[in-house]
């Protein structure tokens, strides 16, 4: 097996450790010495903006992805909305952007090039706090998901807070929707307090069929 050759380093903004990685054609960025997503596991990446955006029964024009990743949530939201829309990518750490118009561009076919989206380099809390205008939906892919952080910095986005937030930087009936690595019962039970309708899909985490699953909260406004 080809072993793994390490690109870049850089240092989140509460001091955890994150590396680019690359094995032959796969690519993996860690977080404090733990596997945080990798350029095969982009199955529920997809998923997250396919779920949430069928969920909104609508067209959307204004999207908010948490998250830039590898550019998987990114490019798939971008390939379901209309010429017309804007999608919005907050990312907190510059050498993810970085990465990705670099060596990860063609990983998901460049989706930072694409006109209709818009960079925001800070943390997605904040922009949902302070929302340009009001959100069809906002996905959230940060992290692990609310019960597997690596970062204890984005505990704050899951909490009944965040969520509140997060329900009114919606419009009425929009969608927040939520990836994790594990499933999280108190979770879901904070977003139906919260005011959203939710439910929990189990879906595959690799376009491989490698076994593993993920999990997507879709979670409606309500009106």
């Amino acid at each position: 097996m080809l072993p793994w050759e390490t690109l870049d380093t850089a240092t989140a903004p509460d001091g955890e450790a994150l590396d680019l990685r690359r094995r032959g054609h796969e690519f993996l960025i860690r977080a404090g010495g733990y596997d945080l997503m990798s350029s095969e596991d982009d199955g529920s990446s997809k998923a997250l903006s396919s779920l949430g955006l069928s969920a909104l029964g609508r067209p959307a024009k204004h999207v908010l992805v948490g998250g830039l990743g590898m550019g998987f949530t990114l490019r798939e939201a971008l390939d379901l909305v209309g010429p017309e829309a804007t999608v919005e990518v907050a990312e907190l750490v510059e050498a993810v952007v970085r990465w990705n118009e670099g060596p990860l561009a063609d990983v998901a076919r460049r989706p930072l090039e694409d006109a209709r989206t818009r960079i925001f380099r800070g943390d997605v809390g904040a922009r949902i706090r302070n929302p340009p205008q009001l959100f069809d939906a906002i996905l959230l892919d940060v992290d692990n998901g609310p019960d597997a952080l690596a970062h204890d910095g984005n505990e704050a986005i899951y909490s009944a807070k965040g969520l509140d937030a997060a329900r009114r930087a919606l419009t009425p009936g929009g969608v927040l929707g939520v990836w994790s690595f594990s499933d999280d019962r108190k979770f879901t039970a904070r977003c139906k307090k919260a005011g959203f309708d939710t439910t929990v899909e189990k879906v595959k985490a690799s376009r491989k069929g490698r076994g593993r699953f993920h999990y997507i909260w879709v979670a409606t406004r309500r009106r």
